[in-house]
Protein backbone atom coordinates (compact mmCIF):
# COMPACT_ATOMS: atom_id res chain seq x y z
CA UNK A 1 0.00 0.00 0.00
CA UNK A 2 1.42 3.12 -1.41
CA UNK A 3 -0.62 5.65 0.88
CA UNK A 4 -2.83 5.01 3.97
CA UNK A 5 -4.82 7.70 5.45
CA UNK A 6 -6.47 6.34 9.33
CA UNK A 7 -8.72 8.82 10.82
CA UNK A 8 -7.62 12.14 9.83
CA UNK A 9 -9.41 15.67 11.49
CA UNK A 10 -8.39 18.70 10.47
CA UNK A 11 -9.57 21.66 12.15
CA UNK A 12 -9.43 25.32 11.39
CA UNK A 13 -9.77 28.69 13.96
CA UNK A 14 -11.33 31.82 13.04
CA UNK A 15 -12.32 34.63 15.49
CA UNK A 16 -12.45 32.33 18.57
CA UNK A 17 -14.63 29.36 16.51
CA UNK A 18 -13.18 26.39 15.44
CA UNK A 19 -14.40 24.22 11.98
CA UNK A 20 -13.94 20.78 11.63
CA UNK A 21 -13.09 20.60 8.02
CA UNK A 22 -12.75 16.98 7.95
CA UNK A 23 -13.55 14.82 10.32
CA UNK A 24 -12.17 11.10 10.60
CA UNK A 25 -11.28 10.21 7.29
CA UNK A 26 -9.79 7.14 6.21
CA UNK A 27 -8.87 5.39 3.18
CA UNK A 28 -5.58 3.56 0.76
CA UNK A 29 -4.48 4.29 -2.86
CA UNK A 30 -2.53 1.22 -4.42
CA UNK A 31 0.73 1.14 -6.49
CA UNK A 32 -0.53 2.46 -9.60
CA UNK A 33 -3.90 2.82 -8.73
CA UNK A 34 -6.44 6.03 -9.12
CA UNK A 35 -8.68 7.15 -6.62
CA UNK A 36 -11.38 9.42 -7.11
CA UNK A 37 -12.21 11.88 -4.23
CA UNK A 38 -16.03 13.41 -5.26
CA UNK A 39 -17.72 16.66 -3.56
CA UNK A 40 -19.18 19.67 -3.86
CA UNK A 41 -17.10 22.90 -2.71
CA UNK A 42 -16.49 23.04 1.21
CA UNK A 43 -17.25 19.16 1.51
CA UNK A 44 -13.27 18.97 2.55
CA UNK A 45 -11.47 17.23 -0.61
CA UNK A 46 -8.67 19.83 -0.99
CA UNK A 47 -8.17 20.34 2.50
CA UNK A 48 -7.51 16.23 2.66
CA UNK A 49 -4.79 16.78 -0.17
CA UNK A 50 -3.19 19.95 1.20
CA UNK A 51 -2.92 18.03 4.88
CA UNK A 52 -1.06 15.34 2.25
CA UNK A 53 1.33 17.77 0.74
CA UNK A 54 1.86 19.13 4.21
CA UNK A 55 0.59 22.22 3.22
CA UNK A 56 -2.25 22.81 5.58
CA UNK A 57 -1.74 26.67 6.77
CA UNK A 58 -0.83 26.59 10.99
CA UNK A 59 -2.47 28.96 11.96
CA UNK A 60 -5.32 28.94 11.51
CA UNK A 61 -5.19 24.92 10.51
CA UNK A 62 -4.32 22.16 12.43
CA UNK A 63 -4.65 18.50 12.01
CA UNK A 64 -6.23 17.27 15.50
CA UNK A 65 -5.63 13.68 14.84
CA UNK A 66 -5.26 10.50 12.52
CA UNK A 67 -2.31 9.78 10.56
CA UNK A 68 -1.35 9.72 6.71
CA UNK A 69 1.19 6.49 6.31
CA UNK A 70 3.14 6.99 3.09
CA UNK A 71 5.34 4.07 2.41
CA UNK A 72 5.08 3.58 6.00
CA UNK A 73 6.05 6.77 7.30
CA UNK A 74 3.61 9.25 9.09
CA UNK A 75 3.53 12.31 7.58
CA UNK A 76 1.61 13.99 10.37
CA UNK A 77 5.09 13.38 12.65
CA UNK A 78 7.81 14.62 9.40
CA UNK A 79 9.41 17.60 10.56
CA UNK A 80 9.10 20.30 8.04
CA UNK A 81 12.88 20.59 6.63
CA UNK A 82 12.41 16.61 5.39
CA UNK A 83 9.19 17.15 4.22
CA UNK A 84 11.37 18.51 0.89
CA UNK A 85 12.07 15.03 -0.02
CA UNK A 86 8.08 14.33 -0.10
CA UNK A 87 6.33 17.25 -1.23
CA UNK A 88 7.27 17.53 -5.20
CA UNK A 89 9.51 14.81 -5.17
CA UNK A 90 7.99 11.36 -4.09
CA UNK A 91 4.02 13.33 -3.74
CA UNK A 92 3.31 16.21 -6.13
CA UNK A 93 0.36 18.40 -6.74
CA UNK A 94 -1.64 19.78 -9.85
CA UNK A 95 -3.59 22.46 -8.30
CA UNK A 96 -7.00 24.15 -9.20
CA UNK A 97 -6.21 27.12 -11.11
CA UNK A 98 -3.09 26.96 -13.23
CA UNK A 99 -3.34 31.06 -13.03
CA UNK A 100 -2.75 31.73 -10.13
CA UNK A 101 -0.34 28.38 -9.34
CA UNK A 102 2.14 29.63 -11.63
CA UNK A 103 4.20 32.77 -11.97
CA UNK A 104 3.36 35.33 -14.28
CA UNK A 105 7.08 37.32 -14.28
CA UNK A 106 8.91 33.74 -14.79
CA UNK A 107 8.49 31.93 -18.11
CA UNK A 108 7.15 28.64 -17.90
CA UNK A 109 10.51 27.18 -18.81
CA UNK A 110 11.50 28.85 -15.36
CA UNK A 111 9.35 27.91 -13.25
CA UNK A 112 9.79 23.59 -14.79
CA UNK A 113 13.68 24.12 -14.73
CA UNK A 114 13.55 25.27 -10.94
CA UNK A 115 11.87 22.31 -10.11
CA UNK A 116 14.36 19.85 -11.28
CA UNK A 117 17.08 21.68 -9.98
CA UNK A 118 15.86 21.56 -6.57
CA UNK A 119 14.69 18.46 -6.69
CA UNK A 120 16.78 16.12 -9.24
CA UNK A 121 20.13 17.98 -8.35
CA UNK A 122 20.56 18.92 -12.65
CA UNK A 123 22.56 21.62 -14.27
CA UNK A 124 20.34 24.58 -15.41
CA UNK A 125 21.30 24.10 -19.16
CA UNK A 126 20.35 19.72 -18.04
CA UNK A 127 16.87 21.09 -16.47
CA UNK A 128 16.09 23.14 -19.57
CA UNK A 129 16.64 20.74 -21.99
CA UNK A 130 14.39 18.50 -19.49
CA UNK A 131 12.08 21.13 -19.91
CA UNK A 132 11.43 21.11 -23.06
CA UNK A 133 11.25 17.50 -23.22
CA UNK A 134 8.66 17.63 -20.89
CA UNK A 135 6.47 20.11 -22.32
CA UNK A 136 6.79 17.96 -25.90
CA UNK A 137 5.11 14.87 -23.03
CA UNK A 138 2.19 16.81 -22.05
CA UNK A 139 1.79 17.58 -26.13
CA UNK A 140 2.00 21.45 -26.13
CA UNK A 141 2.84 22.46 -29.51
CA UNK A 142 6.45 24.00 -30.30
CA UNK A 143 7.69 23.08 -26.87
CA UNK A 144 11.20 24.75 -27.84
CA UNK A 145 9.22 27.80 -28.50
CA UNK A 146 6.71 27.74 -25.58
CA UNK A 147 9.28 27.29 -23.28
CA UNK A 148 10.32 30.95 -23.47
CA UNK A 149 6.53 31.84 -22.85
CA UNK A 150 4.95 33.45 -19.87
CA UNK A 151 1.48 32.21 -18.42
CA UNK A 152 -0.61 34.65 -19.96
CA UNK A 153 0.70 33.80 -23.43
CA UNK A 154 -0.79 30.61 -23.32
CA UNK A 155 -4.74 29.05 -23.32
CA UNK A 156 -6.34 27.57 -20.20
CA UNK A 157 -5.67 24.21 -21.55
CA UNK A 158 -2.05 24.73 -22.24
CA UNK A 159 -1.30 26.38 -18.63
CA UNK A 160 -3.13 23.73 -17.24
CA UNK A 161 -0.19 21.13 -19.44
CA UNK A 162 2.33 23.09 -17.77
CA UNK A 163 1.26 22.86 -14.44
CA UNK A 164 1.12 18.76 -15.12
CA UNK A 165 4.63 18.80 -16.97
CA UNK A 166 5.94 20.46 -13.09
CA UNK A 167 4.03 17.73 -11.26
CA UNK A 168 5.59 14.87 -13.38
CA UNK A 169 9.22 16.20 -13.88
CA UNK A 170 10.60 14.10 -10.99
CA UNK A 171 8.68 11.36 -11.53
CA UNK A 172 6.71 11.32 -8.60
CA UNK A 173 5.21 7.55 -6.74
CA UNK A 174 1.91 9.50 -6.01
CA UNK A 175 0.27 12.36 -7.99
CA UNK A 176 -2.64 14.27 -6.74
CA UNK A 177 -4.75 16.26 -9.12
CA UNK A 178 -7.03 18.96 -7.53
CA UNK A 179 -9.90 19.90 -10.11
CA UNK A 180 -7.87 19.92 -13.05
CA UNK A 181 -10.39 20.16 -15.31
CA UNK A 182 -13.18 22.05 -13.43
CA UNK A 183 -13.15 25.19 -16.10
CA UNK A 184 -11.25 23.45 -19.01
CA UNK A 185 -13.51 22.82 -22.47
CA UNK A 186 -14.66 19.23 -23.07
CA UNK A 187 -12.66 18.47 -25.61
CA UNK A 188 -9.48 19.86 -23.93
CA UNK A 189 -10.61 18.07 -20.70
CA UNK A 190 -10.89 14.87 -22.34
CA UNK A 191 -7.20 15.55 -23.84
CA UNK A 192 -5.88 16.73 -20.13
CA UNK A 193 -7.54 13.34 -19.01
CA UNK A 194 -6.31 10.84 -21.78
CA UNK A 195 -2.97 12.56 -21.20
CA UNK A 196 -2.97 11.83 -17.35
CA UNK A 197 -3.63 8.15 -18.10
CA UNK A 198 -0.84 8.24 -20.47
CA UNK A 199 1.70 9.87 -18.17
CA UNK A 200 0.02 7.10 -14.97
CA UNK A 201 1.26 3.91 -16.96
CA UNK A 202 4.56 5.44 -18.37
CA UNK A 203 5.72 6.58 -14.78
CA UNK A 204 3.95 3.54 -12.91
CA UNK A 205 2.24 6.63 -10.92
CA UNK A 206 -0.30 6.39 -8.26
CA UNK A 207 -3.17 9.08 -8.54
CA UNK A 208 -5.86 10.90 -6.05
CA UNK A 209 -7.95 12.62 -8.24
CA UNK A 210 -10.26 15.66 -7.20
CA UNK A 211 -13.75 16.63 -8.79
CA UNK A 212 -17.02 17.50 -7.90
CA UNK A 213 -18.32 15.73 -11.50
CA UNK A 214 -18.89 12.10 -11.33
CA UNK A 215 -18.80 11.61 -15.31
CA UNK A 216 -15.21 12.59 -14.67
CA UNK A 217 -14.80 10.19 -12.15
CA UNK A 218 -16.17 7.57 -13.85
CA UNK A 219 -13.66 8.20 -16.81
CA UNK A 220 -9.94 8.14 -14.94
CA UNK A 221 -10.68 6.10 -11.54
CA UNK A 222 -10.63 2.66 -10.29
CA UNK A 223 -12.04 3.29 -6.88
CA UNK A 224 -14.04 6.39 -5.82
CA UNK A 225 -14.68 8.43 -2.34
CA UNK A 226 -17.73 10.43 -2.07
CA UNK A 227 -17.05 13.68 1.07
CA UNK A 228 -19.82 15.54 2.40
CA UNK A 229 -19.45 18.05 5.11
CA UNK A 230 -16.04 16.50 6.18
CA UNK A 231 -16.92 13.16 6.36
CA UNK A 232 -16.47 9.76 4.17
CA UNK A 233 -20.29 8.98 3.50
CA UNK A 234 -19.31 6.22 0.75
CA UNK A 235 -16.79 4.50 -0.59
CA UNK A 236 -15.85 1.81 -3.47
CA UNK A 237 -15.10 0.49 -7.23
CA UNK A 238 -16.41 3.29 -9.39
CA UNK A 239 -18.74 0.70 -11.44
CA UNK A 240 -20.36 -0.20 -8.23
CA UNK A 241 -21.05 3.40 -7.13
CA UNK A 242 -22.50 4.25 -10.69
CA UNK A 243 -24.76 0.97 -10.46
CA UNK A 244 -26.40 0.84 -7.02
CA UNK A 245 -25.18 4.34 -4.95
CA UNK A 246 -25.91 3.68 -1.32
CA UNK A 247 -25.66 7.49 0.16
CA UNK A 248 -28.97 10.12 -0.64
CA UNK A 249 -25.74 12.26 -1.44
CA UNK A 250 -23.91 10.44 -3.93
CA UNK A 251 -27.48 9.53 -5.58
CA UNK A 252 -27.87 13.72 -6.05
CA UNK A 253 -24.69 14.17 -7.16
CA UNK A 254 -25.10 11.65 -10.17
CA UNK A 255 -29.13 13.10 -11.14
CA UNK A 256 -28.45 16.88 -10.93
CA UNK A 257 -25.66 16.75 -14.07
CA UNK A 258 -28.07 17.32 -17.05
CA UNK A 259 -28.61 14.46 -19.24
CA UNK A 260 -28.16 14.58 -22.82
CA UNK A 261 -31.55 12.02 -23.78
CA UNK A 262 -34.43 13.52 -22.12
CA UNK A 263 -35.19 17.14 -21.30
CA UNK A 264 -36.46 17.32 -17.57
CA UNK A 265 -38.79 20.31 -17.12
CA UNK A 266 -36.42 20.77 -13.93
CA UNK A 267 -33.09 19.42 -12.57
CA UNK A 268 -32.94 17.77 -9.28
CA UNK A 269 -30.36 19.32 -6.77
CA UNK A 270 -28.71 17.78 -4.07
CA UNK A 271 -30.34 18.88 -1.37
CA UNK A 272 -34.40 17.16 -2.83
CA UNK A 273 -32.33 14.15 -2.39
CA UNK A 274 -31.32 14.87 1.11
CA UNK A 275 -34.79 15.98 1.85
CA UNK A 276 -37.08 12.94 4.15
CA UNK A 277 -38.36 11.61 1.15
CA UNK A 278 -34.84 10.79 -0.30
CA UNK A 279 -36.03 11.42 -4.11
CA UNK A 280 -36.14 14.66 -6.39
CA UNK A 281 -39.27 16.37 -6.20
CA UNK A 282 -40.05 17.25 -9.15
CA UNK A 283 -38.69 14.24 -11.64
CA UNK A 284 -40.78 15.46 -14.21
CA UNK A 285 -40.03 15.05 -17.60
CA UNK A 286 -40.86 16.79 -21.30
CA UNK A 287 -38.93 14.87 -23.94
CA UNK A 288 -40.82 17.38 -26.12
CA UNK A 289 -39.10 20.08 -27.87
CA UNK A 290 -39.84 23.56 -25.99
CA UNK A 291 -38.63 25.47 -28.53
CA UNK A 292 -41.82 24.13 -31.18
CA UNK A 293 -43.38 25.75 -28.60
CA UNK A 294 -42.65 28.93 -28.90
CA UNK A 295 -42.42 29.54 -32.89
CA UNK A 296 -43.91 31.71 -34.50
CA UNK A 297 -43.12 34.86 -31.56
CA UNK A 298 -41.84 38.17 -32.67
CA UNK A 299 -38.28 38.38 -33.07
CA UNK A 300 -36.63 40.33 -29.99
CA UNK A 301 -32.59 40.12 -31.09
CA UNK A 302 -31.62 40.49 -35.02
CA UNK A 303 -27.74 39.58 -35.48
CA UNK A 304 -27.03 40.66 -38.60
CA UNK A 305 -23.50 39.59 -40.61
CA UNK A 306 -21.40 40.89 -37.35
CA UNK A 307 -17.86 41.07 -37.52
CA UNK A 308 -14.89 42.01 -34.74
CA UNK A 309 -11.23 42.15 -35.72
CA UNK A 310 -8.69 43.09 -33.20
CA UNK A 311 -5.45 44.44 -34.81
CA UNK A 312 -2.20 42.61 -34.25
CA UNK A 313 0.28 45.02 -33.98
CA UNK A 314 4.20 44.64 -34.04
CA UNK A 315 7.49 46.62 -34.92
CA UNK A 316 9.50 49.20 -32.80
CA UNK A 317 6.85 51.86 -34.12
CA UNK A 318 4.30 49.31 -32.60
CA UNK A 319 2.00 49.41 -36.27
CA UNK A 320 -0.43 47.42 -37.00
CA UNK A 321 0.53 44.14 -38.85
CA UNK A 322 -2.62 42.29 -39.33
CA UNK A 323 -5.81 41.59 -38.47
CA UNK A 324 -7.25 38.45 -35.95
CA UNK A 325 -10.51 38.09 -37.09
CA UNK A 326 -12.25 37.09 -33.60
CA UNK A 327 -16.34 37.32 -34.97
CA UNK A 328 -17.00 36.30 -39.03
CA UNK A 329 -19.73 37.59 -40.70
CA UNK A 330 -22.28 36.06 -37.73
CA UNK A 331 -26.16 36.19 -38.32
CA UNK A 332 -28.87 35.14 -36.15
CA UNK A 333 -32.29 35.67 -34.81
CA UNK A 334 -33.65 35.33 -31.31
CA UNK A 335 -37.47 35.42 -30.41
CA UNK A 336 -38.79 36.99 -27.70
CA UNK A 337 -38.87 34.58 -24.68
CA UNK A 338 -36.54 32.21 -25.49
CA UNK A 339 -32.96 30.98 -25.47
CA UNK A 340 -30.58 30.87 -27.75
CA UNK A 341 -27.42 28.71 -26.59
CA UNK A 342 -24.10 29.65 -28.10
CA UNK A 343 -21.47 26.92 -27.36
CA UNK A 344 -17.88 26.15 -28.30
CA UNK A 345 -14.70 26.08 -27.24
CA UNK A 346 -12.58 28.55 -25.46
CA UNK A 347 -11.37 31.46 -28.18
CA UNK A 348 -14.13 30.72 -30.38
CA UNK A 349 -15.41 34.02 -30.57
CA UNK A 350 -18.60 33.46 -28.04
CA UNK A 351 -17.82 36.31 -25.13
CA UNK A 352 -16.55 38.41 -27.94
CA UNK A 353 -19.65 37.86 -30.04
CA UNK A 354 -21.58 38.49 -27.01
CA UNK A 355 -19.67 41.99 -25.77
CA UNK A 356 -20.15 43.26 -29.13
CA UNK A 357 -24.22 42.54 -29.23
CA UNK A 358 -24.29 44.38 -26.10
CA UNK A 359 -21.60 47.09 -27.90
CA UNK A 360 -18.94 46.60 -24.61
CA UNK A 361 -16.76 46.41 -27.03
CA UNK A 362 -17.75 47.87 -30.66
CA UNK A 363 -18.16 45.70 -34.10
CA UNK A 364 -16.50 45.99 -36.73
CA UNK A 365 -19.01 45.35 -39.57
CA UNK A 366 -22.48 44.85 -39.50
CA UNK A 367 -25.96 45.38 -37.48
CA UNK A 368 -27.51 44.16 -34.54
CA UNK A 369 -31.11 44.95 -34.41
CA UNK A 370 -33.23 45.22 -30.84
CA UNK A 371 -36.62 45.30 -31.92
CA UNK A 372 -37.17 47.90 -34.02
CA UNK A 373 -33.95 49.57 -32.59
CA UNK A 374 -30.32 49.31 -34.49
CA UNK A 375 -28.03 49.34 -31.79
CA UNK A 376 -24.95 49.79 -33.95
CA UNK A 377 -26.48 53.46 -35.01
CA UNK A 378 -26.93 54.18 -31.69
CA UNK A 379 -25.18 57.14 -29.84
CA UNK A 380 -23.66 57.28 -26.42
CA UNK A 381 -26.41 58.73 -24.41
CA UNK A 382 -28.84 56.35 -26.08
CA UNK A 383 -27.38 53.30 -26.02
CA UNK A 384 -27.01 53.90 -22.08
CA UNK A 385 -30.51 53.96 -22.33
CA UNK A 386 -30.98 51.37 -24.31
CA UNK A 387 -28.87 49.18 -21.70
CA UNK A 388 -31.70 49.11 -19.15
CA UNK A 389 -33.33 46.47 -21.32
CA UNK A 390 -29.99 44.40 -21.95
CA UNK A 391 -28.26 43.02 -19.63
CA UNK A 392 -25.44 40.51 -18.99
CA UNK A 393 -24.29 37.93 -16.09
CA UNK A 394 -20.08 37.51 -16.62
CA UNK A 395 -18.39 34.19 -15.99
CA UNK A 396 -16.68 34.97 -13.03
CA UNK A 397 -18.76 36.73 -10.39
CA UNK A 398 -16.25 37.77 -7.91
CA UNK A 399 -14.53 39.62 -10.19
CA UNK A 400 -17.67 41.99 -11.04
CA UNK A 401 -18.59 42.68 -7.79
CA UNK A 402 -16.81 45.68 -6.48
CA UNK A 403 -14.95 43.83 -3.22
CA UNK A 404 -15.43 47.17 -1.40
CA UNK A 405 -19.31 47.68 -2.11
CA UNK A 406 -21.61 45.89 0.33
CA UNK A 407 -24.27 43.77 -1.81
CA UNK A 408 -26.76 46.14 -0.88
CA UNK A 409 -24.97 48.93 -2.58
CA UNK A 410 -24.03 46.71 -5.66
CA UNK A 411 -27.79 46.34 -6.22
CA UNK A 412 -28.89 49.93 -5.50
CA UNK A 413 -26.70 51.69 -8.20
CA UNK A 414 -27.62 50.36 -11.57
CA UNK A 415 -31.48 51.51 -9.83
CA UNK A 416 -29.97 54.82 -8.88
CA UNK A 417 -28.27 55.56 -12.27
CA UNK A 418 -31.43 54.43 -14.29
CA UNK A 419 -33.94 56.23 -12.14
CA UNK A 420 -35.99 53.04 -10.75
CA UNK A 421 -38.14 53.65 -7.58
CA UNK A 422 -39.26 57.12 -6.20
CA UNK A 423 -36.66 56.71 -3.39
CA UNK A 424 -34.31 55.20 -1.62
CA UNK A 425 -36.10 52.84 0.65
CA UNK A 426 -38.19 51.71 -2.58
CA UNK A 427 -34.80 51.06 -3.82
CA UNK A 428 -33.83 48.91 -0.47
CA UNK A 429 -37.39 47.20 -0.66
CA UNK A 430 -36.67 46.06 -4.38
CA UNK A 431 -33.53 45.25 -3.63
CA UNK A 432 -34.44 42.53 -0.89
CA UNK A 433 -37.53 41.05 -2.36
CA UNK A 434 -34.88 40.37 -5.81
CA UNK A 435 -33.02 38.43 -3.17
CA UNK A 436 -35.61 36.64 -2.13
CA UNK A 437 -36.34 35.49 -5.98
CA UNK A 438 -32.94 34.39 -6.23
CA UNK A 439 -32.98 32.27 -3.08
CA UNK A 440 -31.20 34.57 -0.25
CA UNK A 441 -32.52 36.91 2.38
CA UNK A 442 -32.60 40.15 2.72
CA UNK A 443 -30.24 40.67 5.55
CA UNK A 444 -27.91 39.09 3.27
CA UNK A 445 -27.98 43.57 1.63
CA UNK A 446 -25.52 44.30 4.63
CA UNK A 447 -22.82 41.50 3.64
CA UNK A 448 -19.72 42.32 1.48
CA UNK A 449 -18.94 39.61 -2.02
CA UNK A 450 -16.27 37.87 0.05
CA UNK A 451 -18.48 36.51 2.56
CA UNK A 452 -20.40 34.08 -0.19
CA UNK A 453 -20.20 31.48 -1.40
CA UNK A 454 -19.67 30.99 -5.54
CA UNK A 455 -22.65 29.98 -5.67
CA UNK A 456 -24.42 32.83 -3.88
CA UNK A 457 -22.72 35.40 -5.59
CA UNK A 458 -23.60 33.97 -8.59
CA UNK A 459 -27.09 34.84 -7.32
CA UNK A 460 -26.22 38.08 -6.44
CA UNK A 461 -25.04 39.19 -10.06
CA UNK A 462 -28.10 37.39 -11.22
CA UNK A 463 -30.31 39.72 -9.05
CA UNK A 464 -28.30 42.52 -9.81
CA UNK A 465 -28.82 42.09 -13.70
CA UNK A 466 -32.39 42.09 -12.71
CA UNK A 467 -32.37 45.63 -11.00
CA UNK A 468 -33.24 47.32 -14.01
CA UNK A 469 -36.55 45.22 -15.12
CA UNK A 470 -34.49 43.76 -18.48
CA UNK A 471 -35.83 42.07 -21.21
CA UNK A 472 -32.66 40.40 -22.72
CA UNK A 473 -29.71 39.10 -20.69
CA UNK A 474 -26.84 37.26 -22.05
CA UNK A 475 -25.10 34.98 -19.77
CA UNK A 476 -21.79 34.45 -20.41
CA UNK A 477 -20.49 30.86 -19.07
CA UNK A 478 -22.01 31.82 -15.95
CA UNK A 479 -22.17 28.43 -14.60
CA UNK A 480 -18.92 26.78 -15.67
CA UNK A 481 -16.68 26.84 -12.63
CA UNK A 482 -19.73 25.79 -10.25
CA UNK A 483 -20.39 22.57 -8.27
CA UNK A 484 -23.05 20.25 -10.11
CA UNK A 485 -25.56 20.83 -7.48
CA UNK A 486 -25.14 24.75 -7.45
CA UNK A 487 -25.19 24.77 -10.97
CA UNK A 488 -28.98 22.75 -11.29
CA UNK A 489 -29.96 25.49 -8.92
CA UNK A 490 -28.97 28.51 -11.23
CA UNK A 491 -30.33 26.92 -13.98
CA UNK A 492 -33.66 25.72 -12.42
CA UNK A 493 -33.35 29.80 -11.27
CA UNK A 494 -32.71 30.79 -14.84
CA UNK A 495 -35.91 29.10 -16.18
CA UNK A 496 -38.16 30.30 -12.95
CA UNK A 497 -37.09 34.00 -13.68
CA UNK A 498 -37.77 33.77 -17.66
CA UNK A 499 -41.03 32.17 -16.71
CA UNK A 500 -41.71 35.39 -14.28
CA UNK A 501 -40.77 37.58 -16.89
CA UNK A 502 -40.76 36.71 -19.91
CA UNK A 503 -37.25 36.90 -20.17
CA UNK A 504 -35.01 36.28 -23.48
CA UNK A 505 -31.55 34.90 -23.14
CA UNK A 506 -28.13 34.55 -24.64
CA UNK A 507 -26.82 31.60 -22.83
CA UNK A 508 -22.71 31.17 -23.48
CA UNK A 509 -21.10 27.81 -22.84
CA UNK A 510 -18.71 24.90 -23.16
CA UNK A 511 -21.03 22.89 -21.49
CA UNK A 512 -23.20 20.90 -23.80
CA UNK A 513 -25.70 19.08 -21.72
CA UNK A 514 -26.09 22.51 -19.93
CA UNK A 515 -26.81 24.37 -23.06
CA UNK A 516 -28.75 21.44 -24.59
CA UNK A 517 -31.14 21.45 -20.58
CA UNK A 518 -31.77 25.54 -20.96
CA UNK A 519 -31.66 26.67 -24.37
CA UNK A 520 -34.62 26.49 -27.42
CA UNK A 521 -32.53 26.79 -30.40
CA UNK A 522 -28.01 26.11 -29.63
CA UNK A 523 -25.67 27.76 -32.17
CA UNK A 524 -22.11 26.03 -32.58
CA UNK A 525 -19.19 28.39 -33.24
CA UNK A 526 -15.96 27.59 -34.26
CA UNK A 527 -13.25 29.68 -35.20
CA UNK A 528 -15.35 32.90 -35.16
CA UNK A 529 -17.96 31.78 -37.28
CA UNK A 530 -21.47 29.78 -36.48
CA UNK A 531 -21.05 26.26 -38.36
CA UNK A 532 -24.56 24.64 -37.10
CA UNK A 533 -27.43 26.17 -35.56
CA UNK A 534 -30.80 23.75 -35.08
CA UNK A 535 -33.17 23.18 -32.16
CA UNK A 536 -31.60 22.05 -29.22
CA UNK A 537 -33.49 18.39 -29.12
CA UNK A 538 -32.62 18.25 -33.01
CA UNK A 539 -29.15 19.41 -32.71
CA UNK A 540 -28.26 16.40 -30.10
CA UNK A 541 -30.39 14.02 -31.92
CA UNK A 542 -28.80 14.72 -35.43
CA UNK A 543 -25.65 16.99 -35.02
CA UNK A 544 -24.09 17.56 -38.46
CA UNK A 545 -20.79 19.13 -38.30
CA UNK A 546 -17.58 17.65 -37.80
CA UNK A 547 -16.70 20.07 -34.95
CA UNK A 548 -20.66 19.49 -33.06
CA UNK A 549 -19.94 15.49 -32.97
CA UNK A 550 -16.48 16.39 -32.01
CA UNK A 551 -17.96 18.29 -28.68
CA UNK A 552 -20.57 15.99 -28.39
CA UNK A 553 -18.10 12.85 -28.19
CA UNK A 554 -15.93 14.49 -25.86
CA UNK A 555 -18.55 15.12 -22.92
CA UNK A 556 -18.14 12.83 -19.98
CA UNK A 557 -21.07 9.95 -19.07
CA UNK A 558 -21.69 9.76 -15.62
Amino acid sequence: MLLKVDNLSIEFESAGQKTLAVNNMSFEIGQGKTVGLVGESGSGKSVTSLAIMGLIPNPPGKIVGGSILFEGTDLTKVEESAYRQYRGNKISMIFQEPMTSLNPVFTVGYQISEVLQLHKGLSKKEAWQQSIDLLDQVGIPNPSQKISAYPHELSGGQKQRVMIAMAIGCEPQLLIADEPTTALDVTIQKQVLELLQKLQEKHKMSMLFITHDLGVIKEIADDVLVMYRGKLVESGKVKDLFKNPAHPYTRGLLKCRPPLDIRPQRLPTVADFLSPTGEAQNPNVDTSDRAVKKQGKEILLKVQNLEKKFPIRGGILGGVKSYFEAVKNVSFDVPRGTTLGLVGESGSGKTTLGRSILRLIEPTAGEVHYGNTSLTDLGREELRQMRRKMQIIFQDPYASLNPRMTIGEALLEPMKIHSIGNSRQDRIDLAADLLKRVGLAPEHLQRYPHEFSGGQRQRICIARALTVNPEFIICDECVSALDVSIQAQILNLLLDLQDQFNLTYVFISHDLSVVKFISDEVAVMYKGEIVEKNYSDELYKNPQHSYTQKLLAAIPRA
